[in-house]
């Protein structure tokens, strides 16, 4: 019998500089957690990831190394073991440890928690699995659910795996990314390279009745505002005009370019803060942060960005230069441009599950690991009426949360606080 040849495709656009960059110390992973109203049935949970992964081809992946650039094959090995949760969250994913594969599944109590090797797909792609993931664990507690819905995949599930940046990139065009360095938070880092997660859990209509009607701002350009103006109260006599406040934000592609794909389609525009005077209210900065944010999310702004970096692939590409000299290349470049920003915030947007489902789940919460320069880092997501804002961080000090979560409640916003405890050790 003749042996099947594995299915293999090319990293997206973006996806190519993370396997350079990635080590113990930058893991470029991000976490999605839902958490449910019961407890975490290890058996079925594992049972639900090894049904479902044959059906996700996107994620069924290993990573590879060829002699002139990175590549994804069929991975094809057994999904990898879902385990307790036991150590610090977003840990350098080892394909040798988990069969190969770019994610990794665990559970702690009620959640689930999906961490992925940012090279594999983006914040959207990534909630794909989850939700399926949890629909299947779901309809393996539930046998009734099973019997009702059948074990196929959601309608709203994407197989696509397009690279959509090179799909909708249409001429080269000049940098428009910001490269002076921006006010980098420093501090005391927490102890055995330790990870601090706080999350504040928020009413949306409250927020966006808050962020619209006393800032005129959306719920994303109020709460990016709310980061830029708690670093500059806690570091007012370091941010300066030569070293600003500079937070980068990714923008979901998709709506713009009628994409549904699950690999990487996102783009970085950035929230600056210059001081020019002495001091500033938290209505000014909402009002800069909302000018500076608004000025860049156009069509047309965010296509000549992804087609610099596409134009800068295929110039690469175009040469027949080895992959070790590639990654010198790709390493070199993204050094300078690391320390550009003070952090990056980024919005996965509202979750939504089928109704059916929706009675089992109590919410959901993500964050990203922190990365050079950027040790501290929020994620925003929505579901079912509440807002969660998270952050995660390797200081021990949290001045920035608190004064963030602080200036929400000044206005009106109820907040309630948690965290993985790691501040009071």
């Amino acid at each position: 019998m003749a042996r099947r040849e594995k299915k293999w495709e090319k990293l997206d656009n973006t996806a190519n500089i993370f396997p350079v960059i990635a080590g113990e110390a930058m893991t470029n992973t991000y976490r999605i957690s839902v958490v449910l109203k019961e407890e975490i049935q290890k058996e079925l949970l594992q049972e639900a990831l090894d049904l479902v992964i044959p059906k996700l081809p996107g994620f069924n992946l290993r990573l590879r190394s060829g002699f002139f650039w990175y590549y994804m094959e069929e991975n094809g090995k057994a999904s990898p073991k879902v385990h307790e949760e036991h150590s610090y969250p977003c840990r350098l994913i080892h394909g040798n440890k988990n069969n190969s594969y770019m994610f990794r599944v665990s559970y702690y109590h009620k959640r689930i928690n999906l961490e992925v090797f940012h090279v594999l797909a983006d914040g959207t792609g990534g909630m794909s699995l989850m939700r399926e993931l949890t629909y299947q664990y779901l309809r393996l507690s539930h046998p009734e659910l099973r019997e009702q819905l059948g074990d196929g995949l959601s309608s709203e599930t994407s197989l696509n795996r397009e690279d959509s940046f090179e799909k909708n990139y249409k001429k080269a065009s000049k940098s428009v990314y910001k490269t002076k360095r921006a006010f980098l938070v420093e501090g005391e880092r927490l102890p055995y390279h330790g990870f601090g997660v706080v999350h504040g859990y928020m009413p949306v209509e409250a927020l966006k009745r808050v962020a619209k009607e006393q800032y005129q701002a959306s719920i994303n350009e109020y709460l990016v505002a709310t980061f830029i103006y708690a670093t500059y109260q806690t570091y007012r006599s370091k941010v300066t005009k030569e070293r600003p406040v500079r937070v980068a934000v990714p923008v979901n592609l998709r709506p713009y370019f009628e994409s549904n794909t699950t690999k990487n389609f996102f783009v970085m525009v950035s929230a600056e803060f210059i001081p020019e005077k002495d001091d500033y209210t938290f209505a000014e900065i909402v009002a800069i942060t909302k000018n500076s944010l608004r000025e860049q999310i156009t069509k047309e702004n965010l296509e000549n960005i992804f087609s610099y970096n596409v134009s800068n692939k295929q110039y690469l590409v175009a040469r027949a230069v080895p992959l070790v000299l590639k990654n010198i290349a790709m390493k070199f470049v993204y050094n300078r441009s690391a320390l550009a920003n003070t952090t990056t915030i980024t919005n996965i947007g509202n979750i939504s599950v089928e109704e059916a489902y929706q009675p089992y789940i109590d919410g959901f919460h993500c964050f990203i690991a922190f990365s050079k320069g950027q040790e501290i880092k929020g994620t925003i997501a929505s579901y079912n009426g509440t807002l969660t804002y998270s952050f995660a961080s390797a200081y021990e000090d949290t001045d920035i949360q608190r004064r963030i979560f602080s200036q929400i409640a000044a206005d009106g916003v109820e907040v309630k606080i948690e965290t993985n405890g790691v501040f009071y050790e």
